[in-house]
């Protein structure tokens, strides 16, 4: 999971799935890395763990056909020994897991491909992927791989897969400590990891959970800098380390009644520390040598709560939904300039101290008639920003003296009502057909401005189409209309303090709008595995990007068109049929082409920093009659550049990035995984060229280079069951 502090004025994140610490950079990805682990639990009794099947007959995962649908039991991962749902399905040959796209509105249509008993889980807080990550894998049923059309759920497409569980007969708990440590810059993290229990008292289930998603990661290295003729005029040696600790307490409850009505309630409570650290040394060929540091601390908490109740009202049956999210999140950037000549310190500190929350109310009306499947929902949203913004400047006696700044200040809503229907029908035993149809009113205001509030209507929908042309085959067309989310801390000025730049508020912006089409095609290959090509052409009106505000200042604003074509295909080749039994590799690989018209120059370049082409490949070995495996994966990652006003830059990690394990499925009861990462030496790479004004009119002012170690990973991940 990725903690991203888009509004920050440093923006860094620090990502615990792949342990790098990143700088974003007004936007950009510069990279970093950290892991390894020390030691591992004392006692865990081996009679706690899931029960493995010999892993010497244990076959490959092969789906069995029911139907319309592709059906996994137990059986089939066995191999893996998991020890979570979540170890399951990400295990399912040629299945790529979509988590909720944090960028919808509201609770929306759904964007997350998994289901759990057939049913959204309705939150923004993880969703099924997060609970599935909280359920014994000894509670799983089977998993259903079912076509999108097929479903009463609005949103999706393709291939979703349906998590069946277990009646609850005995209470269970999974755990999972994470600890890492990387060779250079970064400190030992050594209390990533989660602990859940899972139980039922009569009609009532629970399940009590505490995540650390904690993460430390740094790079440092030499940054070189050119004038326009391409001469070295300044050497910089940078060092960044950015940690993060996100303690979530949470608690779900399931009623299971009366009759046949069921209800959920989940409680979470979080709290973070995510301070960072940027220092440099800057010597100029000709001029005075000088550091500067650069401090963010940010120390913060938030709180989630959800509530669902269904039960049957007439021909149908009636869903109630309840969001309440809220977070308090303050940033202080501190940055100070020091000269060896014994010239006076020079200094900057933003403060920031933001209130966000979001209450969510949702009704969803469905019922049959006949072969349809209808379904209504009436959703209204309130979003809310309250920042509080402070500009301070060092002065010659060392303190820092407030400056007037009230364009940091402000207050932001959203009052937004939504109403869809659905209608989900067969054509034919082979061909399903899905309608969504309907819109959204909204009002946008700067609440504490002299600006009028903004009310916009828009419609959205969506006809998706699911074909099973044969056995083995599945075809999906989905032509789709989406309104897009915005942040809105762009209403509100934000100083960069590393670029040296100001990002003015713009109370202007607006949700980008989309036609969106996309296709999926997909072949299994039985005993070899499965593999799956999707398409897709967005057109995009009123994206977002930056934009040139009053005569010399710029900000995030909206462009009038974009385009996005692309391919994505995911791929899983099993490799028993050919004798090297237990290995598998999970192959994917992609192409993007984006088209926006600058705003300065007119002319037409890609959008500013998209993913336009990426290969990943995990070669996973699980040796016959052991309970030992191994794998090794690689990576490589391209972006288009970033456009600024008064620069372009692009910043990367790699050329490749892998990364080696070795894994012992049953030590004492648990599931142990060692793993060396950046086996290649991947680097963080930027490459920048600033002007001296606007880039249509102004000429190149110098260019930055940036190439920094990043360094060994060495970790250990230990999982068990009790």
């Amino acid at each position: 999971m990725r903690v991203d502090f888009r509004s920050a004025a440093v923006y860094l994140y620090y990502d615990n799935n792949t342990h790098r610490c990143i700088e974003m950079r007004t936007g950009s990805l510069l990279a970093s890395v950290a892991a390894l682990a020390l030691a591992a639990p004392d006692v865990v009794s081996a009679q706690s763990a899931t029960p493995l099947t010999d892993p010497a007959v244990a076959p490959p995962p092969v789906a069995t056909p029911a139907g319309t649908k592709q059906v996994y039991t137990a059986a089939d991962f066995a191999r893996f020994a998991p020890r979570t749902a979540f170890d399951m399905l990400v295990q399912v040959p040629g299945f790529d897991i979509r988590q909720g796209d944090q960028q919808e509105r509201g609770l929306g249509q759904a964007s997350e491909n998994v289901l759990i008993a057939g049913q959204r889980i309705a939150n923004k807080s993880g969703g099924a992927v997060a609970e599935l990550q909280r359920i014994s894998a000894s509670n799983v049923e089977r998993i259903e791989i079912v076509e999108a059309a097929s479903l009463g759920i609005a949103g999706l497409s393709g291939q979703v897969a349906n998590v069946i569980l277990k009646a609850a007969s005995k209470s269970s708990g999974q755990f999972e400590w994470k600890p890492d440590v990387r060779a250079h810059y970064a400190s030992p993290n050594l209390y990533n990891g989660s602990a859940s229990y899972s139980g039922k008292h009569g009609p009532i289930d629970y399940t009590l959970s505490l995540k650390n998603q904690a993460g430390r990661g740094a790079f440092g290295g030499p940054i070189r800098i050119f004038d326009p003729a391409g001469n070295l005029t300044e050497r910089r040696h940078e060092v960044l380390r950015a940690q993060s600790d996100e303690p979530t307490l949470s608690t779900k409850f399931g009623l299971d009644g009366p009759g046949s009505s069921v209800g959920n309630l989940t409680l979470a409570y979080t709290r973070y520390w995510r301070p960072a650290d940027i220092s440099d040394r800057r010597t100029p060929i000709d001029g005075d040598k000088l550091r500067r540091n650069t401090r963010q601390e940010l120390d913060g908490w938030s709180y989630d709560v959800n509530a669902d109740y269904e039960f049957a009202l007439g021909p149908g049956r009636l869903k109630l939904i309840g969001v309440r999210e809220f977070e308090h999140q303050p940033v202080l950037v501190t940055q100070v300039t020091s000269f060896d000549s014994g010239a006076g310190d020079q200094g900057i500190r933003f403060s920031r101290d933001s209130r966000i929350g979001e209450t969510i109310g949702r009704l969803e009306y469905g019922w049959k008639t006949g072969s349809n499947d209808w379904r209504v929902t009436l959703e209204r949203a309130y979003n809310s920003l309250d920042q509080r913004g402070r500009l301070f400047t060092l002065t010659a006696d060392g303190e820092f003296d407030e400056v007037d700044f009230p364009q940091g200040t402000g207050r932001v809503t959203e009052t937004r009502y939504e109403g869809l229907g659905t209608l989900s029908r067969p054509l034919s035993p082979n061909l399903d057909l899905q309608v969504v149809a309907g819109g959204e009113i909204s009002t946008l205001a700067r609440v504490d401005g002299d600006l009028p509030a903004r009310k916009f209507f828009r419609p959205k929908g969506s006809v998706n189409l699911g074909w099973r042309p044969s056995q083995g085959w599945d075809l999906s067309l989905k032509l789709r209309r989406r309104v897009g989310q915005i942040s809105f801390s762009d209403f509100l000025s934000q100083p960069r303090l590393l670029d040296d730049r100001e990002d003015s508020g713009n109370p202007d912006l607006v949700p980008p709008q989309s036609w969106e089409v996309e296709t999926e095609i997909g072949r299994e290959l039985g005993s070899w595995g499965k593999t799956r090509l999707k398409t897709w052409f967005h057109r995009v009106d009123d994206i977002v990007d930056v934009i040139p505000i009053g005569e010399n200042g710029q900000g995030i604003g909206n462009l009038p068109r974009a385009t996005r074509l692309g391919f994505e295909n995911t791929s899983t080749i099993l490799f028993d049929p050919l004798g090297w039994r237990g290995a598998k590799i999970d192959l994917e690989f992609g192409m993007v082409k984006t088209q926006v018209r600058d705003p300065l120059t007119g002319e037409k370049r890609p959008i500013s920093g998209t993913r336009d082409r990426w290969i990943e490949a995990n070669l996973r070995h699980d040796i016959p009659g052991s309970n030992i495996a191994w794998g090794v994966n690689a990576e490589h990652h391209h972006f288009a550049k970033r456009y600024f006003l008064t620069e372009v830059f692009r910043g990367f990690e790699g050329p490749v990035f892998a990364s080696a394990y070795i894994e012992h499925k049953d030590i004492m009861g648990l599931t142990v995984r060692g793993s060396v990462g950046n086996l290649l030496n991947a680097r963080h790479r930027l490459d920048r060229v600033v002007y001296a004004g606007r880039r249509d009119r102004a000429p190149v002012a110098f260019i930055q280079e940036n190439n920094q170690l990043i360094g060994p990973i060495f970790s250990l991940s230990v999982k068990g069951n009790f």
